[in-house]
């Protein structure tokens, strides 16, 4: 199409040739090409000019417009890749984005006032491209292979809690083996592996557990909420339950054990240009995220058992 406008302006193959750096048999090659992909004559060639056909008129003003769009477009694209503008998709899971993702957001607009946050939640990893989404963030122990492209951010663990009033009532193992004795609050969803993977964080030893009890949730919250009443006992990500393991409302079952590895993905979808806004969000949580889940990693002082000597089970069957 650019080469048939400039041999249109230029009244000359010879002559558009030269402005488009190529060859003559290239240029004619090229309009010749178009008209037979169009199905039609678009310039009548004699040995003395070059003529317009009446279908020739009609495309080489459409085609003026087209141009003059993209060229417009592609400027428009290049002062975006400078600076931080339009719309940009932010998603992550609910508990996870509620804790970290979200407090972030009003600083960076502020930050970057033309630019629109629009924030979402899910459970499972977006289908970016399709979802329209620019950027998610998504903690998992399997990232399942995609065609995304990936940046870890970080890493977290899961812990294991129970309601002081649980704990007073039914006791507290002393080994991993010991939770098929007790209701298990499980967390369900694509993040997560459906066994309970336990390490021991002084020594090689891992478990696995296959928990069962009387709640299942696809989002920690419920969970929280299910320990929190004496249900019994949940592994969470630590992120979920630090606040309560710090302040005694939950009590740190089986300290010395934890989950596997739970990484932390900064994930966009695949391709070559990554645009201002982007680049910027993602430098924006790089910069933050880590120090951020590091400090809620930090379990000293939390609480691992009650301020009695003994709990009622442990009493009623000394």
């Amino acid at each position: 199409m650019s080469a048939f406008v400039r041999v249109a302006d230029a009244g000359s193959f010879t002559a558009a040739a030269e402005q488009l750096h190529l060859t003559v048999a290239q240029t004619s090659r090229l309009v010749s090409d178009l008209e037979k992909r169009l199905r039609t004559r678009l310039l009548q060639r004699t040995t003395r000019k070059l003529a317009l056909t009446s279908a020739g008129r009609a495309y080489l003003e459409r085609s003026r417009n087209i141009l003059g769009l993209i060229a417009e477009a592609e400027g428009d694209a290049l002062e975006s890749g400078l600076q931080p503008s339009g719309q940009l998709r932010v998603s992550s899971m609910m508990s996870f984005g509620t804790r970290y993702v979200i407090p972030r957001i009003q600083e960076y607009c502020l930050r970057y006032p033309q630019v629109t946050v629009e924030y979402s939640v899910s459970q499972l990893v977006p289908a970016l491209s399709a979802e329209g989404i620019d950027v998610s963030i998504y903690p998992s122990q399997r990232l399942q292979d995609s065609a995304l492209i990936t940046r870890r951010l970080g890493t977290t663990f899961g812990v294991m809690c129970a309601s002081p009033n649980y704990v007073m009532e039914a006791g507290l193992p002393s080994h991993p083996a010991e939770l098929r004795s007790h209701p298990c609050l499980r967390l369900s969803n694509p993040s997560v592996t459906p066994q309970w993977e336990l390490l021991h964080s002084r020594s090689t030893e891992r478990t696995q557990i296959d928990a069962s009890g009387p709640l299942i949730g696809d989002i920690p919250d419920v969970l929280v909420q299910g320990a929190l009443g004496g249900l019994g006992i949940t592994l969470l990500p630590v992120y979920t339950v630090i606040d309560y393991l710090r302040s005694g409302k939950l009590i740190h079952v089986l300290p010395e054990w934890r989950s596997s590895e739970i990484g932390v993905y900064l994930l966009i979808p695949s391709g070559q240009f990554v645009d201002a806004k982007t680049r910027t969000w993602m430098q924006f949580m790089n910069n933050h995220l880590p120090d951020a889940l590091a400090r809620d990693c930090d379990l000293t002082g939390v609480h691992t058992s009650l301020k009695r000597p003994l709990s009622r089970r442990n009493k009623a069957t000394g």
